[in-house]
């Protein structure tokens, strides 16, 4: 479905957003779901900082000045939005309601402070917590990357506590134990919210309206 002519809630795409503890493994599940759901459309954020070697706008980012930024967050026009490390990263809403309009899944993947406030506007998204299988399996993911301080590490843990706490503001929870089952997981959540009654519903009164013209 590439239009949105005579588009009815229930063709309309879904915002996934998957969001998690640090180290749970969201950037390779998403990456895996690349492979297996090369249907779903990956959310592209906006930023300030500058294009990278190799980096396209609008694929990799959507690069922006300071100033246009500014523009977006005045006009409401960001879903959620950080400053980091002097740049703006945030997420487009025009993005992301171009590509429900047309009838694609869009999935966005977000720390979990963002996608609260991705819940804030836009509460029709269907909200997916990523966990661990346990936090020593946690900790031990992120000592592996072999990146972090223990120091980084203490605060790393502290932190994924708080989040976890947060699960409660989601609409599913899924236990990353295997990639390619919490790809199938997150599939399976798509494919039940698709079926909904409600969606259904305001699909059939769509064709009821059209036969009483």
């Amino acid at each position: 479905m590439t239009s949105n002519v005579g588009c009815t809630p229930a063709d309309k795409g879904i915002l996934i957003v998957l969001s998690g503890p640090s180290g749970v493994g969201k950037g390779t599940v998403c990456k895996a779901l690349r492979s297996c759901a090369p249907d779903i459309v990956y959310s592209v954020s906006a930023t300030t900082r500058a294009p990278r070697q190799g980096e396209v706008d609008g694929v990799n980012y959507f690069f922006k000045t300071r100033e246009q930024f500014q523009q977006m967050i005045a006009q409401d026009q960001m879903l959620e939005w950080a400053e980091y490390v002097g740049n703006y990263y945030g997420t487009p809403r025009k993005f992301v309601q171009d590509t429900l309009n047309a009838g694609k899944d869009i999935i966005l993947e977000i720390e979990v402070q963002g996608a609260l406030k991705v819940k804030q506007k836009f509460p029709e998204g269907v909200f997916i917590f990523l966990l661990p299988p346990s936090l020593p399996e946690l900790e031990s993911r992120i000592v592996g990357r072999g990146t972090e301080s223990e120091e980084t590490i203490r605060s790393r843990m502290s932190v994924a506590v708080d989040e976890i706490a947060m699960m409660e503001h989601y609409d599913y929870a899924i236990v990353n134990d295997q990639v390619d089952l919490a790809c199938s997981r997150i599939r399976s959540i798509l494919t039940a919210e698709h079926c909904r009654k409600d969606r259904m519903v305001s699909k059939i009164q769509h064709w009821m309206a059209e036969v009483k013209k």
